[in-house]
């Protein structure tokens, strides 16, 4: 049902202010500055080969483009190698500032804001539909094609039409062994995959006011398995907590009004909430981890841009320390960023992970889009903490993958099946 008011909501405000304009109405089409775009070694090859087509001696802005090879890196064949290097010689060549290479570098997703290079009130675009991650800080954040990419390395600028927005509400508090990804697996097996489909998703609500960054960084990430176009949280002590010593530019709050008006308003008591599994072939099929007991696993994947941060990590040790996983399975972790990963090592993550006997690798995307590092064979069953489980995402279209929070899939590690934390641990 529609919710009626004079107020705007937060990215309506953004895109506002950036055509200096009073107000905007979902529908409106707005040409605005970006602040930020982003790609990587998969799609900034093609808006590279693009945006060479324009004849230009010099990119809009050498510090507000920022490429990191993340996908198939380290280089895992000559194709992969070939793409690496389109990246380094253009950022060589026009000098950018923000360039990641392998060894400094991470998952983009999480990279970005870890480096402070994301801001509340921020217009970011990314050839990467994850890219949505951002407005965890309270920007605005899509994916784009990787033309529409060439076209902002050439002029900084960006089209949109203004997305409704709908909000989604958690009451309560959440349960033991409960997260961001239980909370945003709980939304989309609610509304579907195309249930906010080119909407702006807001999540609020007392169990958002309490949830750390790294589990807002995980909801805001899977926005886009729901089909939205963003997903935001306004910022508030968190985010500011968050953004200290971090960022060092002046920026300004944009917060939505108290009678904005919003498409739909979804409500979620959460202090009864299990966690949650998506079972194959979608992000929507979901179910309480009770009634996905007894799932048989042959690999579990730890990491990616939707739970591969330190947070994600100390859950995972907190269940697998001192226990092996089950004989006959493959436990991939995967930090998603260089100084995760020496945040780990510093903690004594990584030794919790391979006295587990665990494989522990360097930042990649690796298996999340069956890139490598972790490829599934026909028959063969995975869960992970990745965001998507489409047929063949991992692997042989006859795998299967299952999504959850890193709490399940390290106990699922350990028992061979899917399984509470709780049952692991008692």
């Amino acid at each position: 049902m529609m919710s009626y008011g004079n107020g705007m909501t937060m990215v309506e405000k953004i895109f506002a202010a950036r055509v200096e304009q009073d107000r905007l109405s979902p529908g409106d089409l707005v040409n605005v500055k970006v602040d930020l775009a982003l790609g990587n070694d998969i799609t900034a090859p093609v808006a590279i080969k693009e945006f060479k087509r324009f004849g230009l001696d010099r990119v809009f802005d050498p510090e507000k483009i920022v490429l990191v090879p993340d996908h198939f890196t380290p280089n895992k064949d000559i194709a992969a190698a070939e793409q690496a290097l389109v990246l380094r010689r253009f950022a060589e060549d026009y000098g950018l500032k923000y360039y990641f290479e392998v060894g400094r570098m991470g998952i983009e997703h999480a990279l970005l804001p870890e480096q402070g290079l994301v801001r509340p009130g921020m217009i970011i675009i990314g050839a990467d539909s994850h890219t949505c991650t951002y407005g965890a800080i309270g920007a605005f954040a899509t994916g784009v094609g990787s033309t529409d990419l060439a076209a902002a390395m050439a002029s900084g600028e960006a089209w949109f039409k203004v997305p409704p927005t709908i909000r989604f509400e958690y009451s309560g508090h959440l349960p033991e062994w409960v997260s961001g990804k239980d909370l945003i697996l709980l939304t989309i097996g609610d509304i579907g995959v195309d249930g906010a489909r080119y909407r702006a998703m807001e999540f609020a609500g007392t169990a958002i006011d309490t949830l750390p960054m790294d589990g807002r960084l995980t909801m805001a990430n899977m926005a886009i398995e729901a089909g939205g176009k963003c997903g935001y949280m306004q910022p508030d002590q968190i985010t500011f907590d968050y953004l200290e010593g971090r960022v060092a530019q002046a920026y300004t709050s944009v917060y939505s009004d108290q009678d904005a008006v919003y498409e739909k308003r979804y409500t979620y008591d959460v202090s009864n909430l299990e966690p949650q599994v998506a079972f194959p072939p979608s992000p929507d099929n979901v179910y309480p981890v009770s009634e996905a007991k007894g799932v048989k696993l042959d690999q579990v994947v730890i990491g990616s841009c939707t739970n591969g941060r330190i947070d994600d990590l100390r859950a995972a040790a907190s269940v697998i320390r001192g226990r092996k996983i089950k004989k006959g399975l493959r436990l991939l972790v995967i930090p998603a960023t260089q100084q995760i990963y020496r945040q780990a090592m510093d903690e004594g993550l990584l030794a919790d992970f391979i006295d587990a006997e665990a494989a522990v690798s360097t930042p990649t995307c690796g298996p999340c889009l069956g890139g490598h590092m972790g490829i599934l064979a026909r028959g063969e069953r995975a869960l992970a903490t990745t965001n998507r489980n489409f047929v063949g995402r991992m692997g042989h279209p006859e795998s299967e993958v299952f999504l959850s929070s890193p709490a399940v899939a390290a106990a699922s590690a350990v028992a061979g099946t899917i399984v509470h934390p709780g049952e692991v641990l008692s």
